[in-house]
């Protein structure tokens, strides 16, 4: 195709876009910029209507773990497409799908973890936990026990609930959110809000904030504290090494529950299956979804541990709460053969003892840089923190713009990197080679060399 013809049909391809509201979008700029229209992936890479290659360094929104072009999970859903479409899992329904991915996802659990409830998407996993744990303690004859904690600039979703579990300001601008009964917590962000400490004595404070929550509203209004391993929408925030020990000895100390959302950490992307086994934690729920199919299709769910649903078996009586998706045939059959191709392909273990120090080594070379404050990472995880001033932190004002003209400079060089206030973010395909990860970082250093040429 000419290369009149190609804009010609990129420009009839974005005008027709204009009727697609966007998510997270500032329409008014996206009408006067246009759409970058993605026609086709294979491996880590993506392709627009363009021509134009870009290394997919955020695995879509980091949930494509094995990459584009997989044929078996396009097979594992064809089939079932053919035999079982559809059918809904109420009315004690089921299907062999939903019965085989429960049974895989048991083996690979953390802890002791008892059942599995399915949702389309990792939103309505948190919307799940608020119903269950406000649920459980009304079983347990404590409806007063219903606050939830959360921490600041924490993404757990954009559904009103999981908006509200979130600790996103502008989010929360929109729509009167948060609902009541939930409250926010500091995020241990010790670039942020630990200056003058050490990452260790920084770490224990940040937990303390827990404990200090807990006391103010008294335990027996708290009914559970939901956390990330590792924030991932709010910055890669790796919280320093003593913050995930002191939080369980906070934990331990008061009767109130603790869900780990693994939406992003799940299924790898720490170099282990779940962020929770990294740091050693004991959830009462877990919440996922994203890498547990790839991004092939969609899918969502809670694991749900001993306790909570011990009661609500034993206590009976019906769970007012599901999706005419939960469960859905298609997408399980893509769970299952994704989580087989993680599993004997070995994908988890090379990014814990090959690509991923790997990639770490590599990306902490982009330190050096005069625009690096910061550079965070672990396992497939990385963050660049942009600054004014390398010598004092000084951050840039306002705060996004610099952020957002390195994504763009990225996205032309031929990589995807995600904008976080003035931060970069990575999180690639877990399929990523030693010689894509050299890519990768090349076009990173790149970028911040034309970043720092255009606000010169």
């Amino acid at each position: 195709m000419s290369d009149r013809a190609t804009n010609e049909r990129l420009a009839d391809l974005q005008t027709h876009d204009r009727g697609f509201l966007h998510p997270f979008t500032d329409h008014k700029a996206l009408r006067a910029k246009g759409t970058r229209v993605i026609e086709r992936a294979d491996g880590v890479y993506l392709w627009d209507a363009s021509g134009h290659r870009i290394m997919d360094g955020m695995s879509g929104l980091w949930c494509v773990n094995l990459g584009y072009g997989r044929g078996e999970l396009v097979e594992a859903a064809r089939a079932q497409l053919e035999t079982l479409p559809y059918y809904n899992s109420f009315f004690q329904c089921t299907h062999p799908p939903a019965i085989e991915l429960t049974k895989m996802l048991m083996e690979v659990s953390p802890v002791k973890l008892k059942q599995v409830f399915y949702t389309g998407s990792g939103s309505e996993a948190i919307d799940t936990v608020v119903r269950l744990v406000r649920h459980y303690w009304t079983l347990q004859g404590k409806p007063g026990k219903n606050i939830i904690i959360s921490r600041e600039n924490a993404y757990h979703g954009s559904t009103v609930a999981a908006a509200s579990v979130g600790g996103m300001g502008p989010m929360h601008s929109q729509g009167g959110l948060p609902i009541p009964g939930i409250v926010h917590i500091e995020q241990p962000y010790h670039f942020k809000n630990g200056a003058g400490m050490s990452p260790a004595d920084y770490g224990r404070k940040a937990a303390q904030a827990l404990a200090a929550k807990i006391e103010w509203l008294g335990v027996d209004n708290v009914a559970a504290f939901v956390a990330e391993p590792i924030q991932g929408a709010g910055g890669v925030i790796i919280p320093p090494e003593t913050y995930w020990p002191e939080v369980k000895k906070v934990l331990a100390r008061y009767d109130i529950l603790f869900v780990a959302d693994e939406v992003i950490c799940g299924f790898g992307r720490t170099g282990e299956w779940w962020g929770s086994t990294y740091y050693g934690l004991e959830p009462d729920l877990i919440t996922f979804a994203k890498a547990v199919t790839s991004g092939y299709l969609p899918l969502g769910g809670v694991f749900v541990g001993e306790r909570v649903a011990e009661a609500i078996v034993e206590k009976g009586g019906e769970f007012y709460h599901g999706f005419t998706y939960s469960a859905h045939p298609a997408s399980c059959a893509v769970a299952i053969e994704n989580l087989r191709l993680l599993r004997d392909e070995g994908h988890i273990e090379r990014v814990k003892n090959d690509t991923g120090p790997y990639l770490q080594k590599r990306w902490r070379e982009l330190g050096d840089h005069p625009l690096v404050g910061e550079v965070r990472g672990l396992g497939f995880l990385g963050a660049l923190e942009l600054v004014k001033d390398k010598r004092t932190r000084e951050l840039f004002d306002p705060v996004g713009t610099v952020g957002t003209i390195a994504r763009d400079i990225s996205v032309e060089q031929g990589l995807v990197m995600r904008a976080v206030r003035d931060g970069l973010i990575i999180a690639p395909p877990l399929t990523m080679t030693r010689a894509q990860i050299d890519e990768l970082v090349e076009t990173a250093g790149r970028t911040l060399d034309l970043t720092a040429k255009a606000i010169a």
